[in-house]
């Protein structure tokens, strides 16, 4: 089966057989392909860790446009830029550069600076697409120019300069931020980096956007090979040069500001590796995670985890962190209340999280009151969503008389009648088998671990207690 987003570009495309994830080769590909591999730039971007290794298979080729087909290793759980914390958006841009520098060493370029070419592993980044490399010749400029501006250097901009929201652009422009809208909204921000490859080159596109509808048009004057590269290098350092100021966020803090007791924190993470270990899941989404304390438990007992939170900081704070400690997590920004939606031609070239991935354990800790009081939602409407994701859920019930649930309440009239533990149970049982349940000593707060009814997969799956 094609990979529904896999088709802009004619030297290939990702397909699936059995679950298995192929990359087919098409035949005006072939001297690319070929010279990547015998250059040896395959190898030295594999051994740097910032390019996807792959291997040649046979597989029987019955298109005429094939020459080879690869099987690249799997990514566990493809996100998009607009998920990103600023931390990451800037290491897939150095490491887009970085690819692009050393490939001129060996006879080609990026011809692609798309970001939704960049993933991650362990907090790392990596280029995906074995087809971006096109071979470099002298004087011309580079082609993928405009689109880093666009995928990169714009956001990390905006989030750097205006506000670290402004990522979530990249939702709405799926060919990156458009410049003119960059250099509208930097204003005199982003210093002599914007100026040139936002303001001027947005200037430059309007002036000659008509450029194609003349009959006499300017040839490009040539660049040497030296200044070509010293353009990257100027780009590289322009990128690190990028960083995001002190904000203070909602929720950045919140691990400082908590309820938990010493000794009801403790217990937490006690239950918590009990039913880890218990169920052996080897993906885990972590919804709320925050800066990923709970999101760690679950992969240092061999999980690779999703740890998603709203607040772009706590997030930062988990990627950094991730980096330092090579931890399986991937830390990303989600809103559960508008998650992200699958976009682009046809609504399939990027999808929705629950179709990227079916999770064998969704974590959700002290999130519970924030979806059901501050947003409004009805358990039941959270219990059938989770239930249709997920084959066990860990949730932890938070009752209205705790303090972070009267810290909200504060700012809002309390109809919240069903809001209650026996509200909570009725409506997760529906949807849910409960396999176990154990209050956090120290708090008024309980653990629940479920098994979904509606998963096919389904197993009668019993605790040991002892």
């Amino acid at each position: 089966m094609r990979d529904s987003g896999s088709f802009r570009d004619p030297s290939g495309f990702i397909f699936f057989d059995n679950n298995i994830l192929y990359r087919q080769i098409n035949l005006p590909y072939q001297k690319q392909y070929d010279h990547l591999m015998k250059s040896g730039l395959y190898e030295a971007l594999v051994h740097d860790g910032i390019f996807i290794s792959h291997k040649e298979v046979s597989y029987p080729l019955n298109d005429p446009e094939a020459w080879c087909v690869i099987q690249p290793q799997r990514i566990p759980m493809i996100s998009y830029p607009y998920e990103w914390s600023f931390g990451a958006y800037k290491d897939a841009a150095l490491a887009t550069l970085k690819i692009h520098r050393k490939a001129i060493d060996y006879g080609m370029i990026l011809k692609d600076a798309s970001a939704y070419n960049i993933q991650f592993v362990q907090c790392s980044p990596k280029l995906i697409d074995t087809l971006s490399f096109d071979f470099y010749e002298e004087g011309q400029p580079w082609v993928a120019y405009g689109q880093f501006c666009r995928h990169f250097l714009a956001p990390l901009l905006l989030m750097a300069n205006v506000d670290i929201r402004l990522s979530q652009l990249m939702r709405i422009y799926i060919d990156g931020i458009p410049l003119d809208l960059a250099s509208k909204l930097l204003k005199r921000k982003g210093g002599f980096t914007a100026l040139q490859h936002i303001h001027w080159h947005a200037k430059l596109s309007e002036k000659h956007a008509d450029d194609g509808k003349k009959q006499e048009i300017k040839r490009i004057q040539p660049i040497k090979k030296s200044g070509f590269i010293a353009i990257i290098d100027g780009l590289i350092r322009a990128v690190e040069g990028i960083r995001l100021k002190n904000i203070q966020t909602e929720w950045g803090d919140y691990y400082s500001e908590t309820n938990y007791s010493q000794e009801a924190s403790k217990r937490k993470e006690e239950i918590l590796a009990n039913w880890i270990k218990k169920i052996e899941p080897q993906t885990v989404w972590d919804f709320g995670a925050n800066d990923g304390r709970y999101s760690r438990i679950a992969a240092d007992n061999g999980a690779h985890v999703t740890a998603f939170d709203i607040d772009p900081i706590a997030v930062e704070r988990n990627y950094q962190q991730g980096k330092k400690t090579k931890t399986d997590i991937l830390p990303l920004v989600l809103d559960l209340t508008n998650p992200s939606p699958a976009i682009g031609f046809a609504n399939q070239e990027r999808s929705s999280i629950e179709h990227r991935l079916q999770p064998d354990c969704i974590m959700a800790l002290a999130l519970i009151h924030h979806l059901a009081i501050s947003n409004n939602l009805p358990f039941s409407m959270i219990s059938e969503w989770l239930s249709q994701i997920c084959k066990y859920l860990i949730i932890e019930f938070v009752p209205k008389d705790d303090s972070q649930v009267q810290t909200l309440l504060r700012t809002r009239k309390d109809i919240f009648d069903q809001y209650t533990l026996e509200g909570f149970k009725a409506a997760f049982e529906k949807d849910f088998s409960l396999i176990a349940a154990e209050p956090i000593t120290g708090s008024d707060r309980i653990l629940f671990l479920y098994h979904s009814k509606k998963l096919k997969d389904a197993e009668n799956f019993q605790l040991n207690q002892q």
